[in-house]
């Protein structure tokens, strides 16, 4: 069960992303045709949580949003490798799970690198569909926190 410190940081994130959901560039998503990467299998430890898969999860959307916003003109900074740090301050409890959590970022980061070059339809349909995940992932934590 995620404390009131790792709490805060879960709603802070659906905040964050809830906010994103708006496209950009003017453009209008389609929700019913998207795609996505699947999450990629973490080694265990000591340290692991009944939540870890649905967090690196969120930590890997955090990634994909973090370069698929900037790349369509969203203009809004560092916002989601900030929000990836406090993720990080607040789960990263040891080495470990500080790596597992970076590494989730990274990989949502540069699969999405790789494939998107310019911002199209196809990407901003991508962004739609990690902000309404990365939403629901965190309100699935939230409620279990109850």
């Amino acid at each position: 069960m995620i404390s009131g410190s790792r709490l805060g940081i879960v709603a802070l994130v659906s905040i964050v992303i809830a906010g994103a959901s708006a496209p950009v560039m003017g453009q209008q998503s389609n929700p019913s045709q998207q795609q996505g990467a699947q999450p990629g299998k973490m080694p265990s430890g000591l340290d692991d949580r009944p939540y870890d898969a649905q967090l690196f999860r969120l930590a890997e959307i955090l990634g994909v949003v973090h370069y698929l916003r900037e790349l369509c003109g969203a203009n809004e900074g560092q916002i989601w490798r900030e929000q990836m740090r406090e993720l990080v301050a607040s789960e990263g409890t040891n080495a470990l799970r500080r790596a597992k959590l970076v590494e989730s970022f990274n990989r949502g980061y540069r699969g999405y690198s790789r494939t998107y070059r310019t911002c199209t339809q196809p990407a901003l349909i991508a962004i739609q569909r990690f902000v309404e995940q990365g939403a629901n992932i965190s309100d699935t934590l939230l409620a279990n926190d109850k």
